[in-house]
């Protein structure tokens, strides 16, 4: 048998999660932002301070593992 009929183990890599990395910027200093979940409907109750204050983004605490899975080809710091 030549080299060519041994079958090395490939390491498979993890597939990015589209949808979650979507939803996500990295700034030039590496940090993530999202925008708070939860805010496309049920405002109208809301006092307007309160709509405003959850328009904002939000900067994410990420793992290096799960920045990996989530944000491959960008940036780590």
């Amino acid at each position: 048998m030549g080299k060519k009929d041994q079958k090395s183990p490939k390491k498979k890599n993890m597939k990015t999660n589209k949808s979650y990395s979507k939803r996500l910027r990295v700034t030039k200093n590496g940090k993530i932002i999202a925008r708070k979940p939860g805010q496309n409907h049920f405002n109208a109750k809301k006092k307007g301070s309160e709509r405003m204050t959850d328009k904002r983004t939000v900067n994410l605490k990420m793992t290096n593992k799960n920045r990996g899975r989530f944000l491959p080809g960008k940036p780590t710091k």
